[in-house]
């Protein structure tokens, strides 16, 4: 299989569906609680519903779908930040590193191929699938 655009990997690690669990923010992301309350901070508080409409505002905004990635408890506490946090859905933290971060980049780019991506909220599970 000859491909005319240059991908990181071998387009075989690329072609077929790509499900990578417990990545996008869901019910079960893990919030900081205060030791002294056992209450979580307000930065902290989100709903499903609060992740979903930020991933479509930055889709929207952008040429690439994007998703609402949840975020580490330490991150949460370090930057005061929301327990999830916005980015492409072949961010290099979702897929495995750099490598498929591009590979995924280059893709979806390419008028060779076709990327369907299905986010699962519920689940926190992104689906990537790649044709060509």
């Amino acid at each position: 299989m000859s491909n005319s655009i240059e991908l990181p990997v071998p387009e075989s690690q690329v072609l077929g569906t790509h499900q990578f669990e417990g990545v996008l923010f869901s019910s079960e992301t893990e919030t900081p609680v205060n030791v002294m309350t056992g209450e979580t901070p307000e930065h902290s508080q989100a709903s499903l519903e609060d992740a979903k409409e930020f991933a479509k505002y930055l889709s929207a905004k952008n040429d690439k779908p994007y998703v609402a990635k949840k975020a580490p408890v330490e991150t949460q506490i370090e930057t005061q930040s929301s327990p999830y946090t916005g980015c492409v859905f072949f961010h290099f933290s979702i897929v495995g590193g750099m490598e498929m971060h591009e590979a995924f980049s280059a893709v979806w780019d390419s008028p060779e191929y076709t990327v369907d991506v299905t986010d699962d909220y519920e689940t926190g599970t992104l689906t990537i699938r790649v044709t060509k």
